[in-house]
């Protein structure tokens, strides 16, 4: 069973040793007069592409996104991309490890797993003028690595967050009125999908992990997503199967075993139940 190409964090040749663990780079330097094109991977690390001038495609989860001046991509571990950036594109782009920033040592309150929750946030000009220039201040931070830099880019990065979940909350008339207490269960039940999808099925196993009962988390994800757990977790199903039909050129019922389907009958049954073709056939199709 491969698995699906997974990109590690790197610096370039003529930056100073750093941590594995988090980099930014220029994307003026980085494209170098070139274009950039990655087929179709993913990260073991949150990635954050701040494009001030850009042009190119970029498509996250089989999902294509516009790209355009004054945007922001931020992804989480696990998802899979594939881009082209056109090599007149400006903008940073950073990278760390999910250990790399937890302030006070508390994940489940910070900015983060919001300011995650959602693949692309197009940015007002003032606010991403306002934005890019912290970015810029953590790359020389980056690279001059003076005493304490670390902190002083875990403390900007804060800042990035709170700015971009703002932009948010301006855009959507729906954000100001949301419930804390439900987006942080389901960006937790995101988090607990990524980790736990090929072996937990069930509503009410991640209802326990999630300390509510079976009712509530259905209740829950009807009131906000307009959907039934069930069919939060089957579309999560579908979508690893997808990244690994697609990614990988592993057969079908390798697919199915590692996603804890015994039968492989009737993954494919289930597959095409909720896709319209079976796994081979979107291979073709897609790929």
């Amino acid at each position: 069973m491969k698995d699906i190409p997974v990109r590690k964090i790197h610096t370039a040749p003529d930056e100073p040793t750093s941590s594995d663990s988090f980099s930014i780079r220029d994307l003026k330097t980085l494209l170098d007069g070139e274009d950039i094109v990655q087929e179709l991977h993913r990260h073991d690390y949150f990635y954050i592409l701040a494009l001030e001038k850009a042009a190119g495609a970029h498509k996250i989860d089989f999902t294509p996104y516009e790209v355009c001046d004054h945007c922001v991509f931020f992804m989480r571990p696990g998802q899979v991309h594939e881009l082209l950036l056109k090599a007149e594109t400006t903008g940073y782009l950073m990278v760390f490890k999910t250990e790399f920033y937890h302030p006070q040592g508390n994940v489940s309150n910070q900015p983060l797993r919001t300011a995650s929750n959602k693949n692309l946030c197009l940015i007002e000009a003032d606010r991403f003028k306002k934005m890019f220039a912290i970015l810029t201040y953590i790359f020389h931070e980056y690279r001059e690595k003076q005493n304490g830099y670390i902190d002083v880019i875990k403390a900007n990065l804060g800042i990035f967050f709170i700015e971009l979940l703002r932009q948010r909350r301006n855009s959507s008339n729906n954000l100001k009125n949301e419930n804390t207490f439900l987006q942080e269960r389901l960006e937790r039940l995101s988090t607990l999908l990524d980790t736990h999808i090929t072996t937990h099925k069930q509503v009410s196993q991640y209802a326990d992990m999630l300390n509510l009962t079976p009712y509530q988390l259905n209740s829950m994800t009807k009131t906000t997503l307009g959907k039934t757990g069930s069919e939060i977790i089957n579309e999560h199903i579908v979508l690893e199967a997808k990244r690994y039909l697609l990614a990988t050129s592993n057969q079908v019922n390798q697919i199915a075993y590692h996603l804890g389907y015994e039968d492989v009958s009737y993954f494919i049954r289930f597959f095409k139940k909720h896709t319209g073709h079976s796994p081979e056939t979107f291979r073709q199709n897609f790929k």
